[in-house]
């Protein structure tokens, strides 16, 4: 069969339709579009708060996407939005004085070491990721990552609207957990239309609010909205012009190697993300993707290495996505298609762009407030449902260093021109403590009292 050949079919609601089949094309593209919505929020929110152009992030998700989809030869249906992994990293290399380009330079090595990382697996099996980053040392640093957060939040969002992003982090927490099926999926979405809506009422009742912007160092008077760059952009053309911190928006990367240690602990986080999605979309699928494990991992790497080489966001895959696949039960990648030609027709559209980059402080205050605990409590949730067992010294005090390494920013000075720091040293720590008094290989599992090997 071609790999551009679905088999048409068109079931009763409910039933399923597999990866290399379609619902007629009318039908594909309503789902598609429903693939757009599901991905829309987080993917162009992490661009901003990473300071970088959420037009051009849209317009590679799609690009990313198809190249995702050619690699992993339509088997894993999957969209690539733009990955929170990084965030951490990146707000750590802007406080250390880095640009754009150092923070683009970095995430593209990562992303080189990611799809190296696929070809192994696809070659050795899947077995080396667990033996090297078994669930407990990936719990700890995806924990780290979120965790590390807080400060960005604290000390630039959340003070820039201290009650739009008190009423936004609490609209999003009702939609997300009280909204019907699709809706509270697009959580992230509904809260930015919620936030602006807020911000724009209150300029109109209160006037403008005195706070320090992002990026300055002194309170201002300003409107909470404000739309003089959407006036001034065009509705068609590449995305264009300059970043907050004066480097253009399509750029090429620069490499420091400091830089670069920060947001490497990014690409577990990422392997435990494709890892875990790949399962999941097999459980429901009913197919056996761990063929396409290895592919699917250097397809997240690639996309994100591409992206970045041109001033992109970093790629993952989407936990959204696989959502709609589960509520609508239609695996089809030709949604998928459809959902990626539609990004990129969004991100030649400049004046989208600058109504996403137009997005209030308090707002975003209020969205990441939620979204950074909720990535480091995607650790805590891992380390559940694999059972890690706390009653073993081997998990509490080898993993206990490192993450309190990570989250506070502990400093590790080797030269004069090289440090260690918060995620990158806490990721070490986690790393090679772990496997200092783990040389039996063996853990307890308290569920079953068994001793088990560490995958």
């Amino acid at each position: 069969m071609s790999m551009f050949k679905w088999d048409v079919v068109d079931p009763q609601p409910g039933e399923p339709v597999g990866p290399r089949q379609r619902l007629p094309w009318g039908k594909t593209v309503g789902v598609g579009a429903q693939h757009v919505v599901a991905m829309f929020g987080a993917t162009f929110v992490f661009p901003i708060v990473m300071g970088l152009d959420p037009n051009l992030a849209i317009m590679f998700s799609g690009i990313c996407t198809i190249l995702f989809l050619l690699v992993t030869k339509n088997m894993v249906p999957s969209y690539l939005g733009t990955s929170a992994s990084f965030v951490a990293g990146v707000a750590a290399i802007r406080a250390q004085g880095g640009d754009s380009s150092d923070v683009t330079g970095a995430i593209l090595v990562s992303g080189l070491v990611l799809l190296a990382v696929g070809v192994l697996v696809h070659f050795a099996g899947s077995g080396m990721i667990h033996a090297i980053l078994p669930p407990a040392v990936t719990g700890a640093v995806v924990m780290l990552i979120g965790f590390n957060l807080a400060p960005v939040v604290a000390q630039i969002y959340w003070p820039q609207d201290q009650w739009v992003a008190l009423l936004t982090a609490t609209f999003m927490v009702v939609a997300a957990c009280l909204f019907p099926g699709f809706w509270s999926r697009i959580a992230v979405f509904l809260a930015l239309i919620f936030g602006y809506l807020v911000s724009w009422l209150f300029d109109a009742v209160f006037g403008q609010i005195n706070s320090v912007l992002g990026g300055a160092t002194e309170a201002t008077d300003h409107d909470r909205v404000s739309w003089a760059g959407v006036k001034a952009a065009d509705w068609i053309g590449f995305p264009s012009g300059k970043l907050a911190d004066g480097v253009d928006v399509v750029h090429g990367p620069s490499f420091s190697l400091t830089f670069i240690l920060l947001v490497l602990p990014g690409v577990i986080a990422l392997i435990a993300e494709n890892t875990g999605h790949v399962k999941a979309v097999a459980e429901m699928t009913g197919e056996d993707l761990d063929p396409y494990m290895g592919r699917a991992i250097a397809a997240d790497g690639g996309a994100t290495a591409l992206a970045s080489l041109f001033g992109g966001s970093p790629t993952t895959t989407y936990a959204e996505n696989i959502g709609v696949m589960g509520a609508t039960k239609v695996y089809s990648t030709a949604a998928y298609y459809v959902a990626a030609i539609v990004a990129i027709l969004l991100g030649l559209c400049p004046k989208f762009g600058a109504i996403v980059s137009a997005t209030p402080g308090g707002v975003l205050g209020g969205i990441t407030v939620v979204l950074y605990g909720m990535i480091g409590l995607v650790g805590a949730k891992i380390w559940v449902e694999n059972r890690v067992d706390f009653g073993n010294p081997v998990n509490m005090v080898g993993l206990a260093a490192g993450i309190i390494a990570g989250i506070g920013g502990v400093t590790l000075k080797i030269t004069d021109d090289f440090e260690l720091s918060g995620i990158a040293l806490g990721t070490i720590l986690v790393i090679v403590y772990f496997h200092l008094v783990n040389i039996r290989g063996r853990h307890t599992d308290r569920t079953s009292g068994e001793v088990t090997k560490v995958l």
